[in-house]
């Protein structure tokens, strides 16, 4: 569980790292908001793909929402079906996702950077 949080934490500050681009808002895309509640059979495949995905939008969003007294980030309401071992899987692959974003928006900007001179 402590290798986990630990990973978590790295990940977070290196998610951290890749958002003080300057990047603003306006270029990411947001998700909307799942329907894996209203349904009463939900394949747990696809629960746990929308979670990833919520997981991952919602770190990409809000980067600061991250609470260090209680150290853990909101679950998005797309996770609650997931059982805590499912969730801290799909959170971990979420924040992943998330963080390949911020290195991928990073690299657009040095690019772009590059570009200018």
């Amino acid at each position: 569980m402590h290798n986990r949080t630990a990973a978590a934490i790295a990940a977070g500050i290196l998610l951290t790292l890749t958002a003080c681009g300057g990047s603003s808002t306006e270029d990411k895309p947001t998700t909307p908001a799942s329907t894996a509640a209203a349904s009463s059979t939900v394949d747990p495949a696809q629960a746990t793909k929308e979670c990833v995905d919520a997981v991952a939008a919602t770190i990409g969003a809000r980067p600061d929402d991250f609470d260090p007294e209680n150290d853990s980030d909101p679950k998005p309401d797309a996770c609650k079906s997931l059982s805590e071992d499912e969730y801290l899987d799909a959170y971990m692959d979420g924040l992943s996702e998330a963080n390949k974003q911020g290195l991928a928006d990073l690299q657009d900007q040095i690019d772009e950077a590059t570009e200018r001179q």
